[in-house]
């Protein structure tokens, strides 16, 4: 360990901006044995790991990279999964770059080890192995309803599992994964990668019932027939921007996007969405805004443009993102916010009309006389999430706080005992790995209030 002086940070290949934009495959290529054992070895092994505490699931990092340097891979798996309800996921989506790896110790001096490459390696050496994430456990004769099979969903039933609990998903679309099926785009996870570790869970006796909408009866009869329920449908409906027009042919909420997008990659329901030609313009600054302005081009856009209203600096996606959107073709026009869209008599979208901003402190004010327009023949809007407000919930006395999310106590459960919620219904739109965190916190209280 410790071989920071003699190897330096290596980064996980790329594919050519040229091939990958014109499809939606990964464009990371996996560590080998010898780029995992190298970039593992650099490690300082730090008394007070920051990288572990930084993460939210508190993932053993140095112990993993300790055994992965000594080419104890079977001790990595065991010890990445362990923390970690789907390494493989986590470590291709997660902005290491805000977390492990900008807190590691190495990171301003040498580089920060490249935490989610090989953690990424682990699992996939591991998996392709033969190596399995659940042992067999003694069933405890106990029942587990969870709305939603998105991150949070996937990691309660993971944690329930290796207790013993008895778990049933509900799913209101045609495939389990919730966000990781539908919202986050193939080139960033191999859809491949989400049903094989959907499949694990199946294996492992976790049952999902696809294509089936949670009512106000069904959510009744979950009650009765389960022990707990666990809602976990996550933030789905989009944040709008409350100017007119907002209807108009060709304006699109972002997960809209990017669901009708991977849908037509699944040959589901029968939709596409031709961009050939078009000139796109995304209105965000987020990951969510990266993933759509991308899509994008790979849709054929002749054009895909970011409007932020902030600068460069205070972009809150992963730094990552921004420069593959930079790589393949985007563009972006920092310190400026949309003020109208501009429609034909069809109705549809020709322009948007944008200001001119300031940054005052925190503040974003506008700039008189600094409106420019902009030629677009479709509008994105990658705003962030609101949490639905299903019917059930009030008819239950399931207590929602300020923002419309649901509410619970420290432990996650709600006001209405038995039910109990996390990810982001409960917290509104974050990380995939904070919703795994919070799916692991839930998955514990429920073992705890059972008595398993």
């Amino acid at each position: 360990m410790q071989e920071f002086i003699k190897y330096s940070r290596e980064k996980t290949i790329k594919r050519d901006e040229n091939e990958r934009v014109k499809d939606f495959k990964e464009i990371y290529q996996i560590f080998n044995l010898q780029n995992a054992t190298k970039q593992a070895s650099r490690c300082v092994q730090c008394a007070n790991p920051f990288c572990h505490f930084s993460c939210p699931l508190h993932n053993y990092i140095p112990f993993w990279l300790l055994n992965v340097a000594n080419s104890n891979l079977d001790i990595a798996f065991k010890l990445s999964n362990e923390t970690n309800p789907y390494p493989e996921i986590t470590g291709r989506v997660c902005p290491q770059d805000r977390l492990c790896e900008g807190a590691c110790t190495l990171n301003d001096n040498f580089g920060a080890i490249t935490i989610g490459a090989i953690e990424t390696f682990i699992s996939e050496n591991g998996l392709n192995n033969g190596m399995k994430p659940f042992t067999k456990v003694e069933p405890k004769n106990k029942k587990v309803a969870i709305i939603g099979s998105g991150p949070a969903g996937l990691s309660v039933a993971t944690y329930l599992i290796r207790e013993g609990v008895s778990v049933q998903i509900y799913e209101a679309s045609k495939r389990a994964g919730g966000l990781l099926a539908y919202g986050i785009p193939g080139f960033k996870i191999d859809k491949s990668v989400v049903e094989r570790r959907v499949g694990l869970l199946s294996e492992a006796g976790c049952t999902f019932h696809t294509d089936t909408f949670v009512d106000d009866a069904k959510f009744e009869e979950l009650i009765s027939e389960f022990d707990a329920v666990v809602l976990a449908y996550g933030a789905r409906t989009g944040k709008i921007l409350g100017l007119a027009n907002e209807s108009a042919n060709g304006c699109y909420k972002a997960l809209d996007f990017l669901s009708i997008i991977q849908k037509e990659q699944y040959k589901e329901d029968g939709v596409s969405l031709d961009l050939s030609g078009k000139k796109v313009v995304v209105i965000g600054g987020g990951d969510t805004a990266m993933d759509c302005l991308r899509s994008a081009l790979r849709k054929g856009a002749t054009s895909a443009t970011c409007i932020y209203r902030r600068d460069l600096a205070s972009m809150p996606g992963s730094k990552k993102e921004y420069v593959n959107a930079g790589e393949e073709g985007a563009s972006f026009i920092f310190n400026a916010a949309p003020k109208d869209i501009v429609v034909n008599d069809n109705n549809e979208v020709v322009a948007l009309n944008i200001s001119k901003t300031i940054l005052k402190g925190t503040s974003v004010e506008i700039v008189k006389g600094g409106e420019t327009m902009l030629n677009a023949d479709v509008i994105v809007c990658a705003l962030g999430f609101d949490v639905e407000n299903l019917k059930f919930l009030s008819a239950n006395g399931i207590e929602l706080d300020k923002k419309g999310r649901i509410a619970t106590d420290d432990e996650l459960r709600t006001s209405k005992a038995g039910i109990y919620a996390c990810g982001d219904c409960r917290r509104g739109s974050d990380l995939v790995v904070t919703a795994a965190s919070e799916g692991k916190k839930v998955a514990m209280t429920i073992i705890k209030d059972l008595g398993i």
